[in-house]
This record gives structure tokens, C-alpha cells and sequence, in this order.
């Protein structure tokens, strides 16, 4: 497991963007994954809804308190605002899912001093969960 996955997975605010309750959803079930191992999770979302108890918000610059982790279920096309309010959020770290590929975002949250994660899945990569 790289260090930038160590460091994002030990950090306990998730905002996870595409979140809603449509339970078809791979954000849906990562997300109740994260706050069953003691995350807070936090919905982004355009309807900002209510998900696994938790109040949502339209965008993450709306999220009136510190946010660690930005979890990214966006295709990667549309990733680069997501990355530029992360930062403007303050968040500490940005997580892009599997098959969530935007290299020119990924610098740019580094560069703003972020951790990044690309293309990998919390759930995958959580210690005794995802393969060896």
C-alpha cells in the first residue's frame, strides 16, 4: 500500500462527491463502508441529500466545517472543478475512484499540497478488505 493511501485512509472527514441514495450506486456502498470503519462521511451532491444519516451539500465549498478527504465518483472528464474546490475547501487530500484518471487535476491538487489518490478505491485498498 503506497504512503499517500496509508496517510488519506487514517484521516476520518469524507466528503464524497456523486453521493446520493440511489443504492446502485458504487458511492453509495463505499460510502456506508467508510462511516461503518469510524469515517465521517459528508454528500456532495447537485440535490444535496440526506445519505446513511449523514446532511448533504450541493458543492464541497458549501461545507461549513474542515473536510480531510474529497472521495471523487465523478467521471474523470468532469474532475478538474471538483479538484480546484477541494482546494479552495482546504480539504488535505483528494481520492479519484477507480477509473477516475485526470492527471493534469491530480498535479494541480499536489501542487496546491494535497495528497493524491488516483484510480484506486478506499474499500480495495482498506488493510484486510480488497486483494493482496
Amino acid at each position: 500500500m503506497s504512503e499517500a493511501v496509508q496517510k488519506l485512509l487514517a484521516m476520518d472527514t469524507w466528503a464524497i462527491v456523486g453521493l446520493s441514495n440511489d443504492q446502485t450506486r458504487a458511492a453509495y456502498g463505499v460510502a456506508k463502508f467508510l462511516q461503518d470503519k469510524g469515517k465521517r462521511i459528508v454528500p456532495v451532491h447537485p440535490s444535496a441529500p440526506v445519505v446513511h444519516g449523514e446532511q448533504g451539500y450541493t458543492t464541497l465549498t458549501e461545507i461549513p466545517f474542515e473536510i480531510d478527504v474529497v472521495d471523487c465518483f465523478v467521471r474523470s472528464l468532469l474532475i478538474g472543478p471538483v479538484v480546484d474546490d477541494a482546494i479552495r475547501a482546504g480539504a488535505k487530500g483528494i481520492w479519484m475512484q477507480l477509473g477516475v484518471i485526470e492527471r493534469a487535476a491530480g498535479r494541480r491538487a499536489a501542487d496546491a499540497g494535497l495528497i493524491v489518490v488516483m484510480d484506486r478505491c478506499p474499500k480495495i485498498d482498506w488493510p484486510g478488505y480488497g486483494p493482496p
